[in-house]
């Protein structure tokens, strides 16, 4: 990259972390137990290192991603809610940009997973080289220039926010004709490499030189996913331990404390009560709507509020019954999308502004989950898996968790200093 063109990117990257910051000048989650503020991290701009065509640049830590701290023996862990959104992208709906607005009002970040083929041009679709498909191929299609740009500047803000960005892979295939659910391990690098490559190369691939680079080093923050109709779950998984990942969304549990699977933490959506029918439901929005509406979009406009109102409470039941319960984390997903009316997009904005401000709640993103989990003692993580969907401990929480915890490993808040 030429030297005019390095200060350019550089101005902007700041220019765009000054405006991100002037609505956030402070962190409130870390003063709250369990998650404190990150500290000593440079700010982002103070470093400035360009990679590959200058599309991504890394400008050190994430800011307003909080520091794991190990729960003390006989503490009552925080109720963690993670919102995530498959597909993440900004259109006309301007959802991207609401919901970001919509989790700094009410304490939460949240996880974006990115559909790589929304940073690609429709004129470069054959740049896609899909597995099992003929290149070019997207069940999703690909973006214009406007549709990149203001993507481009939902997940910027967002990274700077301290949300998670993820990855939704690309063309979305589901269903036995090449869906991912009959993809090799082999196949599902090549998946995920495009993926990264694709968020990584956009300024090549748009000649959108002037717009502002995203904020980090993909390679290093991207570092789990949820597959499209949760198809593929196993191989993927093989493949994104061996890539380095963290952990996976794609599967369906209950309630309960996660563990890791694969090597990977297990943090799939989970099935809450669904109000008016003995079944349970998974925590995500098409899901609902398929048991409201079918596979029909836009039903009957007269039960638009009655199935919002439906999702909302099914999930406010979920969390209630954790939150006074075993306190499992609570998994949601959805999509950028306005199904039946936007109906959904209203029910998941009030259980938002619910349960985020509650105390000893956390609305996190993955990363921060797992950094958490990763963080605790491991007999702590096993005692609490004992519990049962909505069990909360007959003794009390000083009392179940009242063991002696095995040491804290190296570099965890907690442990012993190294010896000099």
């Amino acid at each position: 990259m030429a030297a005019t063109q390095r200060i350019a990117v550089g101005a902007m990257v700041a220019a765009a972390c000054a405006a991100s910051f002037a609505g956030c000048a402070t962190d409130s989650r870390g003063t709250k137990e369990g998650a404190s503020g990150a500290k000593g991290a440079p700010a982002p701009g103070s470093v400035f290192r360009p990679i590959g065509d200058g599309s991504t640049v890394y400008t050190g830590s994430q800011p307003h991603l909080p520091t794991p701290e190990r729960l003390s023996p006989g503490q009552k862990p925080p109720q963690f809610v993670v919102f995530s959104w498959d597909g993440a992208g900004e259109d006309s709906q301007k959802l991207f940009s609401h919901f970001r607005k919509v989790a700094k009002e009410n304490n939460a970040t949240m996880t974006y997973f990115l559909s790589g083929v929304y940073m690609l041009p429709e004129e470069k679709r054959d740049l896609y080289k899909p597995p099992q498909h003929s290149p070019g191929r997207s069940d999703i299609g690909f973006n214009d220039e406007q549709g990149i740009a203001d993507t481009l500047e939902q997940v910027r803000l967002a990274w700077l926010e301290g949300n998670e960005i993820g990855t939704h892979f690309n063309g979305h295939f589901c269903g036995p004709d090449g869906g991912v659910g009959t993809w090799s391990v082999d196949e599902w690098k090549s998946e995920i490499a495009q993926a990264k490559k694709f968020v990584k190369s956009w300024r090549s691939n748009t000649g959108m030189k002037d717009a502002a680079p995203l904020p980090f080093d993909y390679e290093k923050e991207l570092i789990g996913a949820r597959t499209p109709c949760l198809e593929g779950q196993k191989n993927f998984m093989k493949a994104a331990r061996q890539l380095g990942f963290r952990y996976d969304s794609s599967g369906v549990n209950d309630q309960v404390w996660p563990k890791k699977k694969e090597g990977l933490w297990n943090l799939s959506m989970q099935l809450v009560p669904f109000p008016g029918h003995t079944y349970e439901q998974l925590t995500m929005d098409y899901n609902f709507m398929v048991n409201q509406s079918g596979t029909e979009t836009q039903g009957d406009p007269d039960k638009f509020d009655y199935w919002g109102n439906q999702m909302r409470d099914g999930l406010l039941k979920g969390f209630y019954r954790a939150y006074d319960g075993n306190r499992a984390p609570l998994v949601i997903g959805n999509h950028f999308e306005s199904w039946n009316g936007g109906t959904y997009m209203r029910a998941v904005e009030d259980v938002v502004k619910e349960v985020c401000t509650k105390p000893e709640v956390r609305c996190v993103s993955f990363h921060q989950l797992v950094d958490w989990l990763d963080a605790q003692d491991p007999q702590t993580l096993a005692r609490l898996r004992t519990l049962e969907v909505g069990e909360a401990p007959r003794q009390g929480w000083a009392a179940f968790l009242s063991g002696r915890p095995a040491p804290a490993p190296k570099g965890v808040p907690g442990a012993p200093a190294d010896k000099q």
